[in-house]
């Protein structure tokens, strides 16, 4: 899983699968869109206005609940690498 945020368009994006996917988009709100891929599976969530959707107009912080230890990695970078959604 990988988390972009882009602040130049406050847009939050929750990468579920990694690589490419051909996916069509399924509007939970005008802010809320999920991206669904061959399948039917569930590719990413993309949250625009995302300080104000995601309440008290600050970027919040993120909880790992329930995962055991894994020899991935796990990196956090105050900005992206490249721009929001790639």
């Amino acid at each position: 899983m990988k988390i972009s945020y882009d602040p130049e368009i406050d847009a939050l994006y929750i990468r579920l699968l990694p690589g490419e996917h051909e996916c069509r988009s399924v509007r939970l709100s005008e802010e809320v869109a999920l991206n669904i891929g061959e399948g039917e599976k569930l590719v990413g969530i993309e949250i625009l206005d995302a300080k104000s959707v995601l309440g008290s107009g600050e970027i919040p912080s993120v909880v790992v609940e329930g995962l055991e230890a894994s020899s991935g990695s796990l990196a956090v970078r105050e900005t992206p690498p490249k721009k929001y959604g790639g």
